[in-house]
């Protein structure tokens, strides 16, 4: 975060379209924090020339973590894996026709030695913190920013305390 150029430092990789309603989740949380960011959309299936170019080169261009999302097959985030030693961090996305299961498992059971860490089910939110965090080790700006966020969290849970207390259950869903 404190490279004074643009140098993104967070890959967002998706293998289609059909996937950034999920993953700009990520990018908004990214921004969010100030992290500098690239989305792209590479099909580990349909170009995987792309991809080893891609994923290989992610380092040499000052990525520092990989957020790759992907359903069924879900080979997308175990393939940056293989082609990189950066951090990837796999969000499995909800599907026609296992609500995600099939990318859940795929994304969880790497081979030992291709690690990739997995969120929950359209979970690109939590993969951008976890990246954020990954990146706030070696930078105090960003970590203070994490706190602040989560400060912030602590605060809207409280308020929504408050106003359950104050109205009752049946207002407050009203």
């Amino acid at each position: 975060m404190t490279k004074a150029d643009n140098t993104p430092l967070v890959g967002i990789v998706m293998g289609s379209d059909s996937d950034l309603k999920v993953m700009s989740k990520a990018a908004d949380m990214l921004e969010e924090l100030g992290i500098r960011y690239e989305t792209r959309i590479i099909s580990a299936h349909r170009e995987p020339d792309v991809l080893v170019e891609w994923a290989g080169s992610a380092q040499a261009k000052g990525i520092r973590v990989i957020v790759a999302g992907a359903g069924m097959a879900a080979a997308l985030p175990g393939m940056c894996a293989a082609l990189t030693v950066l951090p990837v961090i796999g969000v499995p996305l909800s599907g026609k026709n296992l609500d995600g299961m099939d990318a859940v498992f795929s994304i969880m059971q790497m081979p030992p030695g291709i690690p990739v860490a997995t969120v929950a089910i359209d979970g690109a939110k939590n993969a951008a913190l976890l990246a954020a965090k990954i990146l706030a080790l070696s930078d105090s700006e960003l970590s203070a920013g994490l706190k602040d966020y989560s400060s912030r969290q602590r605060e809207q849970v409280l308020a929504k305390d408050a106003k359950l207390q104050e109205k009752g259950y049946k207002e407050y869903l009203a």
